[in-house]
């Protein structure tokens, strides 16, 4: 078992009940020796059975259990971060199924490749899996994947079948190297809103800075159920806020990472699939529906370009800063 290293499964929730019950029960079934499991609980107020269960768990040193007051999706992760122990920290969603082996698959990588960095696991998503008949099957990734500026439209870590080098992971099955957060000292940035899309990716593409390489193991695999409430999902995914921090976030991945080339591939992808709605996004064409969508990517690049103004003097970390035991 010391030759093993020590995995800590981080699980941030947020308004799941069943789901994250029953994530729980797969994570303790795992036949890897070596683990910790701390789940960050942003749930005001859980129904009388799961905050029975997650008392049990606690109580039984089953599971580390932190409640918080507040609910931001990178700061949960940091949150965890701070409180793990292990060599290997690992991102669970709330709303997942796994095998017995999950955590053991993630493991080998960092064992028998030190130029591994973090593992991407293969999600096997619920809706696409459901989209696509589950049939489509592919080997290697495009070339377009590994391109910042347009990779996001070519990544698809559902259907790929084969282990590879990939930019960036799927924020319900990633895991990194403990030296990623300590050694080189990157968080999750906190100033990812509403449901934090793309946090995860500005996370990735900073870690590649390191030199470490990012891969994909479809071995290390889970079922994402993608349930209708709860998670980081705290506003309806047609509400307005929901449309503006959507937007924020794929500026602000932009303006931090990428070229300016890359930048604007980016946002003219975004623009034509978001906006417009044509294919991979299949949106409706309605000029009204067009012009607010319109409104909202012009919206979210001021609210962008605020942001990254702020970073002078603000790193927004106010999660983080919350946290007076750090």
């Amino acid at each position: 078992m010391s030759d093993l290293p020590l995995i800590s499964v981080v699980i941030p929730t947020y308004y799941r009940e069943e789901a994250l019950r029953d994530s729980l029960v797969d994570v303790l079934k795992q036949d890897y020796p070596n683990f910790e499991v701390i789940v960050v609980d942003q749930t005001p107020k859980h129904l009388p059975e799961i905050q029975a269960y997650l008392e049990e768990q606690a109580t039984a040193s089953k599971i580390k259990w932190f409640r918080l007051d507040w609910a931001s999706l990178p700061g949960a992760r940091n949150y965890g971060v701070r409180r793990s122990e292990g060599e290997i920290i690992l991102f669970i969603d709330d709303d997942v199924q796994l095998a017995p082996g999950f955590l053991s698959a993630h493991a080998k990588n960092y064992v028998q490749n030190p130029e591994v960095g973090a593992v991407a696991g293969r999600v096997f998503d619920r809706m696409k899996l459901g989209d696509s008949g589950g049939d489509l099957q592919i080997e290697y990734l495009p070339p377009q994947a590994m391109d910042p500026g347009i990779a996001w439209y070519h990544i698809d870590l559902v259907h790929t079948i084969k282990p590879q080098q990939v930019l960036t992971a799927r924020g319900c099955n990633m895991s990194f190297r403990r030296e990623i957060f300590t050694k080189h000292g990157l968080k999750f940035d906190e100033r990812f809103r509403g449901s934090a899309v793309r946090e995860e990716s500005d996370f990735c593409l900073r870690l590649r800075q390191t030199g470490y390489k990012i891969w994909y193991d479809p071995e290390a695999d889970l079922v994402h159920l993608g349930e209708e409430t709860g998670g980081c999902h705290d506003m309806s995914m047609r509400s307005l806020k929901y449309q503006l921090t959507f937007y924020h976030n794929h500026f602000l991945l932009g303006l931090k990472n990428l070229t300016i080339t890359q930048a604007l591939r980016l946002y003219t992808r975004l623009f034509d699939c978001h906006v417009l709605g044509r294919p991979p996004c299949h949106k409706s064409g309605s000029p009204i529906k067009i012009v607010t969508r319109g409104f909202f990517y012009i919206l979210g690049f001021l609210k962008a370009l605020g942001t990254v103004i702020q970073s002078i003097w603000n790193d927004g970390q106010i999660y983080s800063r919350l946290d007076r035991e750090f």
